[in-house]
């Protein structure tokens, strides 16, 4: 019974994808404070849960459209495995939680933004994507926000040019991220009645338009040693090998005969995940 009841917190938060908001966090933190210190916690730790409560919400808004699509049918609330009001009430608790932690953690101006990507997400991109098929784009700005969030508190300055680029970075990683799933999972966002850009573009075009804005991600991280970002050329020359990796990894997809498209998901997944270890490394090794 307690664990049936985990799994569905686990599922109404979408762990998997706070989990990765928090590694962003802490990832501004380290760029900004050049440490990690046990000051970190209390802001991971609140956009953490401020982040699961943005996503039980979601939850909450989306329960009737996912109980159309096979993918989402089984989730807590169309399966019938917990009430709409345990889910508003989960909720709650964890916006007011993480809100609290956010604010003793790192002051006013780190909650301001943890609330922006509250509602960026539940108020503006999730209404939207029922609207326009090019939702992911103003939607993307989610995901550029918790970097900044974790600069600010390890001490940066809200204007500085390199968070900047950094929230840059993630925001364009976002659009073929999810453009990858479209392509996998397009008939099902159909069949709820989601506008998709499956509908404008034939498959050959998508393709190469989610290429592009790959190809994009991947250029993105040389301008990492531009804005100083990084210190050692070592690091710039990892991060261009890196680049044309997934450059060419990806441009396997524009002679994909096959609708199995996991191969760019994962390559574009990892590409994020090695850029951040090997920056976080270079910030925390190099003393200047």
């Amino acid at each position: 019974m307690l664990k049936e009841k985990l799994n569905i917190i686990l599922e109404l938060t979408k762990v998997r994808i706070t989990v990765l908001v928090t590694v962003t966090t802490v990832f501004g933190y380290v760029l900004a404070a050049r440490t990690i210190s046990t000051a970190i916690i209390l802001p991971a730790l609140g956009i953490f849960l401020l982040a699961c409560g943005s996503a039980v919400v979601n939850h909450y808004q989306e329960w009737k459209t996912d109980s159309l699509m096979a993918r989402t049918r089984n989730r807590p609330i169309p399966a019938g495995k917990i009430s709409v009001r345990d889910v508003l009430l989960l909720a709650i608790g964890l916006a007011l939680t993480g809100s609290m932690f956010l604010y003793l953690g790192s002051g006013l101006t780190a909650l301001l933004l943890g609330w922006l990507a509250f509602f960026w997400y539940n108020v503006v991109y999730t209404p939207l994507k029922k609207k326009s098929s090019l939702a992911v784009i103003p939607g993307s700005l989610i995901g550029a926000i918790p970097p900044v969030v974790g600069w600010v508190s390890g001490g940066g300055e809200l204007l500085d040019p390199k968070i900047g680029v950094i929230a840059f970075f993630f925001f364009i990683w976002q659009v073929p991220h999810f453009w990858l799933l479209l392509l996998a999972l397009g008939k099902d966002y159909e069949r709820a009645g989601f506008p998709t850009l499956t509908k404008v573009f034939s498959r050959e075009q998508l393709i190469r338009l989610t290429f592009i804005w790959t190809a994009v991600t991947a250029i993105t991280v040389l301008l990492f040693p531009v804005y100083e970002i990084i210190k050692t050329s070592y690091t710039g020359y990892i991060l261009l090998v890196l680049a044309l990796w997934l450059i060419i990894a990806s441009s396997k997809l524009l002679n994909l005969k096959s609708d199995n498209y996991s191969f760019a998901f994962k390559s574009i997944n990892l590409f994020v995940l090695i850029v951040i270890i090997v920056v976080s490394i270079d910030k925390l090794l190099i003393i200047v």
